[in-house]
């Protein structure tokens, strides 16, 4: 089917179709008016336009910005198309409850985190500047928040901290109000509930905001999370991102540069680092993403495009992503490696090496490496040697016990008795409500 027609020929035929008029100035003839541009008056120019039949002249496929059809999307075959109904539009009050939301909130969802999309006009940014507050956001951040369990018990462990050029007495805190806090991150505190710092807290935060390099053994669940996360992110916001954004920038914003590494052996664990960076940061400009192993790939690059300037990973999945040229450690000023012990346990000692030292990762004492485990065996010695430099070591506890909240009892049963010895004592256990949790470890399953 061919488009072509002579042009001419269908404005003469549009011009010869008059309506002889009976008005008061003599019955003259006038071009035709279809009814939804009657009564519009001369100002706005619709009635001088009638004739003008350029407009129907159909574009050739292929044309930029056309659609299937090949016409201008939202074109112009009529002027209702391109005017009025454009003009309808922008003045019409019930459009704006349909703008997107185009916040992000870093690896989970692009919705929700405060943090705008980076426009990546600026090769740098002020992260002093507190965000306007976000109330869908901070019931999504802080419903859960708790001050912790069994302070009361956590002051009876104790601590010892050793290291060069180091006194103890005079890098401990007792209260979160002792910190010299940005104000975006003293206010995230707040919201989070956090009142009362646990031991590991107590000592590592000053340590750690003094930029020292860190080895810490403490057990988990005693608040090593926000030990690390509440200092690194303070000194990113007084710091500034420095040269990581204009190396995004330079490379067309495919390869990230993150300021801060937090490396973690299991998706949940990273999943729960990242959960706790977007609280600490939340009204800021820094944007906190994760990647880890057994979700889709492609999403993950997405939220990273978007910008990333802490970065929480499994070992495994962030070699992918740095073979792929999508991450860039040039400018990484603070590494953490949590549950170091685990994650030498679980052989990724080689991807961690490749990743510090093979790639373009700032070397040891350019950076600030952060080491915590709740064991310390030759293996992890032999990696705080190789990755941090003049470091304070941190003992909370005893290395390698057991958490003091939880009290272990043997009880001996014969192989055809394990079934009724466990009734007896769900039974016995002096919980009178079924809101308490029990955990059974067995060997194989009998379906």
């Amino acid at each position: 089917m061919s488009y072509d027609y002579d042009e001419n020929t269908v404005v003469d035929e549009f011009s010869s179709m008059a309506i002889h008029s009976n008005g008061p100035d003599g019955g003259g003839a006038k071009l035709y008016v279809p009814p939804h541009l009657r009564n519009r008056g001369t100002s706005d120019g619709l009635a001088d336009s009638v004739n003008d039949f350029s407009q129907f002249s159909r574009p050739s496929r292929g044309t930029g910005g056309d659609n299937f059809r090949g016409r201008p999307f939202r074109g112009s075959y009529s002027n209702r198309g391109s005017k009025v109904g454009n003009e309808r539009q922008q003045s019409d009050s019930r459009w704006s409850s349909f703008n997107v939301n185009t916040q992000s909130r870093g690896g989970h969802s692009t919705l929700g985190s405060n943090v705008p999309r980076r426009s990546w006009n600026a090769p740098t940014e002020d992260w002093t500047q507190q965000l306007p507050r976000n109330e869908r956001t901070e019931q999504e951040l802080f419903k859960k928040a708790s001050a912790g369990i069994n302070f009361n018990q956590y002051d009876n462990i104790p601590v010892n901290a050793t290291g060069p050029n180091f006194n103890d007495s005079a890098s401990t805190i007792s209260s979160f109000t002792e910190l010299s806090l940005h104000k975006i991150v003293r206010d995230n505190v707040e919201l989070a509930n956090y009142e009362r710092p646990t031991p590991v807290q107590k000592h590592a935060i000053p340590i750690i905001a003094s930029g020292r390099d860190l080895m810490a053994c403490a057990q988990t669940g005693s608040g090593k999370t926000a030990a690390f996360l509440i200092p690194i992110l303070n000194n990113m916001i007084k710091q500034g991102p420095g040269d990581s954004i204009c190396a995004t920038i330079n490379n067309n914003r495919r390869k990230q540069f993150p300021v801060a590494l937090i490396l973690a052996p299991t998706r949940e664990l990273a999943s729960q680092i990242f959960d706790d960076a977007r609280k600490f940061s939340y009204r800021s400009l820094i944007r906190p993403c994760v990647l880890y192993g057994g979700a889709d790939m492609r999403t993950q690059l997405m939220e990273l495009s978007e910008g990333c300037n802490l970065l929480v990973a499994t070992p495994g999945r962030l070699s992918d992503v740095l073979e792929r040229g999508r991450v860039g450690l040039d400018h990484c000023r603070f590494l953490v490696l949590d549950e170091a012990d685990r994650m030498l346990d679980m052989g990724f000692e080689p991807q961690i090496r490749r990743i510090v030292e093979q790639d373009a990762f700032p070397p040891s004492g350019e950076r600030q490496t952060l080491m915590f485990s709740a064991t310390f065996p030759n293996e992890i010695q032999i990696l705080a040697k190789d990755f941090l430099s003049n470091y304070i070591f941190l003992t909370v506890g005893r290395v390698g016990s057991t958490s003091e909240n939880i009290t272990q009892t043997i009880l001996w049963v014969e192989e055809n008795a394990k079934r009724d010895t466990l009734i007896d004592l769900l039974a016995h256990s002096g919980f009178t409500n079924n809101d308490f949790l029990t955990c059974l470890i067995i060997q194989k399953q009998v379906h």
